[in-house]
């Protein structure tokens, strides 16, 4: 059963990527890089996809390193480390 023709069934298939159909695949637009926040929209290389937001997690103070990794109050994220000298 493709999705494109049942889009529920990414919904309903145990082990699914995820409840979004996009181009006949199901993923999850909160956290694929290829269709992040919604099909088709790429992050760059660079970035990961968090919440359905591209973010650049070696910089992010509140995505450092992966996503919801968040820097104490007064720290900085370098290299993906919060506080890296």
């Amino acid at each position: 059963m493709r999705c494109d023709k049942f889009p529920r069934v990414c919904r309903l298939m145990r082990n699914s990527p995820g409840p979004d159909c996009c181009k006949k695949k199901c993923v999850n637009v909160k956290r694929d890089r290829m269709n992040c926040g919604m099909c088709g929209y790429k992050c760059k290389y660079t970035e990961i996809c968090c919440k359905g937001v591209c973010v650049n997690a070696s910089f992010d103070k509140r995505n450092c390193g992966g996503c919801n990794h968040k820097c104490n109050k007064g720290e900085f994220c370098v290299y993906g480390m919060c506080n890296y000298a």
